[in-house]
């Protein structure tokens, strides 16, 4: 076969280590934390089936519990999000039905998000807005901490972003074997959202993101089985395919075909879930920074998001474009503190970062939203384009210093 390779790689991440929390906030499970000399404030959270109710909306900066009492029949955790509903700040895990876990954080001024996972997969329940107000807290002077902080509040993200992934790719997966066409189009875009926010942590375990992601018609001619998203994309666009390459004799799966690729996929999806909620699972600062930076890569490849290579026949590329940007930005959230604390230069280096993400996230909502959807991406222009490549590009400048300001390495020449 002729078909032009349109699937980037990317390099592995190393393993590292960790201990529970974040950038802003500095976490940790702490029993029977009480309120002695008014220094923990302590709050109560009944967690059910489909509520996750916490006793107050906001409480002042410094330590605070939460108390999380599960009355379901399932088991389920807890988390304390970012202003961006997606950041994990905090979470406690494994609380078993009529058993109370608490979890506290030292909580700097800002706007928070609170929420239940009955069954620990699936989406969040009973996310309510949370408030912390007061003056901000220090970051400990022990760098270590700090970072052992971030990495285990990275991976709380990683581990939720993949167990949203599994229910949604399943629900996919299930219309498109029952021959549900216009409902799977609809959610192949919305499958995706999970796993391009997190893809350069798949990229370490070996064949899992090209069996998930490869994005390469006839892949089988160099050895590379052609499975996964896009070999489904494939064959629920097949007229776009067949435009894009008319020497090839491209033909519809048949129902035996279509349950081998979207039960393979689940299959991948599923060892993709496992892997990252097992105990040995972790990665290091330099994962984090360095993984922001590759999903802003991934975005500006040939074959990318950008020159609209990614979904060459769904064109949603724009859907891809912003989970990218949103997982960059989670990173970079996740060890804005520390960053900071490397003195002017870092907080210099944060509040850019903060302007670009912004712009270009701002930039990406006129073409729509998740809830709402994307414009279909074959219909913005060159000019249109190129707008979001500059914006791209001003965010990606800045963000290439993280890594050394983060890790107080010298700056790259």
């Amino acid at each position: 076969m002729t078909l032009r390779l349109a699937r980037r790689t990317s390099a592995p991440l190393a393993l590292g280590t960790a201990g529970i929390a974040v950038a802003a906030l500095l976490t940790g499970c702490v029993p029977n934390a009480g309120t002695s000399g008014g220094a923990t404030t302590v709050l109560d959270v009944t967690a059910t089936a489909d509520a996750c109710t916490v006793s107050k909306a906001e409480a002042p900066s410094g330590p605070v519990t939460f108390r999380v009492k599960n009355t379901s029949d399932k088991v389920t955790e807890f988390y304390l999000l970012g202003e961006n509903k997606l950041s994990i700040v905090g979470e406690v895990e494994n609380i078993a039905p009529n058993s109370t876990r608490d979890l506290t954080v030292v909580a700097d001024p800002g706007s928070y998000f609170t929420a239940c996972k009955p069954g620990m997969v699936g989406a969040n329940v009973g996310q309510a807005a949370f408030a912390v107000t007061g003056k901000a807290t220090a970051l400990s002077g022990d760098d270590q901490k700090a970072a052992d902080a971030a990495v285990a509040s990275y991976v709380g993200y990683v581990k939720a972003q993949a167990s949203e992934l599994l229910p949604n790719v399943q629900k996919f997966v299930d219309a498109y074997e029952a021959g549900k066409d216009d409902e799977a189009r609809k959610l192949f875009p919305l499958a995706r959202v999970n796993y391009e926010r997190i893809e350069p942590t798949a990229s370490q375990f070996g064949d899992l993101d090209p069996a998930i992601d490869y994005r390469k018609p006839g892949a089988e001619a160099e050895g590379i089985p052609f499975t996964g998203f896009h070999r489904i994309e494939m064959d629920l666009w097949l007229d776009q395919a067949k435009k894009n390459y008319p020497n090839e004799k491209l033909a519809p799966l048949d129902q035996a075909g279509r349950k081998q690729v979207g039960d393979k996929l689940v299959a991948d999806v599923t060892k993709l879930h496992d892997l990252v909620n097992s105990k040995d699972f972790t990665l290091t600062l330099a994962d984090i920074t360095n993984g922001a930076v590759s999903l802003l890569d991934e975005v500006a490849a040939p074959d990318g998001k950008l020159p609209g290579e990614e979904n060459e026949f769904a064109h949603t590329d724009l859907y891809d474009f912003t989970a990218n940007v949103e997982g960059a930005q989670v990173a970079f959230d996740t060890v804005k503190k520390i960053a900071e604390a490397k003195g002017p230069e870092g907080k210099k280096l944060v509040a850019e970062l903060d302007r670009q993400f912004a712009g270009m996230l701002d930039l990406l909502a006129q073409y729509g939203s998740f809830d709402k959807g994307f414009v279909d991406y074959s219909t913005v222009d060159q000019n249109a384009r190129n707008e979001l490549g500059a914006q791209l590009n001003a965010l990606s400048e800045p963000l290439s210093k993280l890594t050394h300001t983060v890790l107080g390495l010298p700056a790259s020449k």
